[in-house]
């Protein structure tokens, strides 16, 4: 398949450009820094070098599958909302490409009264310096779920995402997923794995779901 991985250079990005590649797929990254992401990924690693805000269906419309893993700083955080709103405005009444959207873990229900995450992660400490990103983030998955007419995808990783090889995949829907230890975390390596695999044997179309280490 030919897929394209926005921030193809970022800490989600580049697992699941290196997992597409390993799987034999037509894979390039788009990016604002094509020598940035050839030192990440590869001299001969296939690149469009552009600010994702100025990507067209032209740029875009002969792929299978794009993989939004953009990430802002906090401030902008509102920009993941923009970004998704642009792809699904290029692609309305589509079935291909398939826009595939790495969310956050904010959204997720835990606890016995399945309340959402972020309302756990509002009072941890230090977490007004970066709390945007999930709240923006909880808007994006809202956002999508209104969306009928493209063939989209969302999915949350677990409370803690943090690079690390692959290590087992266990999959969820809705609520937040612990692992074997007892903890709450899925490693990049985890994530690239269930992005190819929902690529490859599509499971959640128009839904999101959630992974975590198992």
């Amino acid at each position: 398949m030919k897929i394209a991985i926005i921030g193809a250079n970022g800490k989600a990005g580049q697992e699941i450009y290196k997992e597409a590649i390993k799987r034999g797929h037509d894979t390039t990254a788009l990016v604002r820094d094509g020598g940035k992401a050839k030192g990440i990924l590869g001299a001969n690693t296939k690149i469009i070098e552009k600010d994702a805000f100025d990507l067209t269906q032209k740029d875009l419309a002969a792929l299978d599958v794009i993989v939004d893993c953009f990430a802002t700083p906090p401030p902008q955080a509102y920009r993941h909302i923009d970004l998704t709103a642009k792809l699904v405005s290029l692609f309305r009444e589509t079935e291909s490409p398939r826009l595939i959207f790495i969310l956050g873990a904010g959204s997720l229900r835990t606890g016995a009264d399945k309340h959402l995450l972020v309302e756990d992660i509002k009072h941890m400490a230090g977490s007004e310096a970066w709390i945007n990103i999930p709240i923006q983030q909880l808007k994006q998955l809202k956002f999508l779920q209104e969306v009928d007419n493209v063939n989209w995808t969302g999915i949350s990783p677990s409370a803690l995402f943090e690079p690390g090889p692959a290590n087992g995949v266990l999959l969820g829907k809705d609520d937040l997923l612990y692992s074997g230890d007892g903890k709450s975390h899925t490693t990049t390596g985890t994530m690239a794995v269930a992005v190819l695999d929902e690529i490859e044997r599509p499971a959640h179309v128009k839904q999101r779901f959630t992974v975590a280490d198992s």
